[in-house]
């Protein structure tokens, strides 16, 4: 049994991986996109924060819908605008923390180039809100129902669902 939690684990974060690369992918083109023409320059107030707030936006339409009909559709609930209310928001407060790593970058270290932009952006605060996002999305939104099991990512522990 310990096995299959295992394999289950290793299946859905490789699932998320998937997922979340094609997010990234999503990501890049729309920030880039838009820091070479509509958001080109700072003429606009926070353009390198605006362009990644959109590009955040709909990679998390395209994150949610792959993770629910794929990652993790054995393990999804029935409650439709619940589960993508909770999906938002985690998947905010994940990018939360790429928009702090662009912030600090961008205006704290004045590190303003576009490669500058994209490694503290969809580099260091990408791994680090994604982290956030697998836990959470494992752990609490995609889930079956109340009381179902839940493997701990960390430690392999099972522990009722209370949430």
């Amino acid at each position: 049994m310990p096995d299959e939690r295992l394999r289950a684990q290793v299946r859905d974060l490789a699932r998320f991986a998937v997922v979340g690369g094609f997010g990234v992918v999503v990501d890049l083109t729309v920030f880039n996109l838009l820091r070479v023409s509509l958001l080109a320059d700072d003429r606009v107030a926070g353009a390198a924060l605006i362009a990644k707030s959109i590009a955040v936006i709909v990679a998390i339409l395209t994150n949610w819908a792959g993770n629910r009909w794929w990652t993790f559709r054995t393990q999804r609930g029935t409650r439709l605008v619940s589960e993508a209310a909770k999906f938002f928001v985690v998947s905010l407060a994940g990018s939360g923390i790429t928009l702090l790593c662009l912030a600090f970058s961008h205006y704290v270290l004045d590190l303003t180039s576009g490669l500058a932009d994209n490694i503290s952006a969809n580099v260091v605060g990408l791994v680090l809100g994604s982290a956030f996002r697998f836990v959470v999305a494992r752990t609490w939104i995609f889930r079956s129902g109340p009381g179902a099991p839940t493997v701990s990512v960390l430690s392999g522990a099972v522990s009722p669902r209370h949430l």
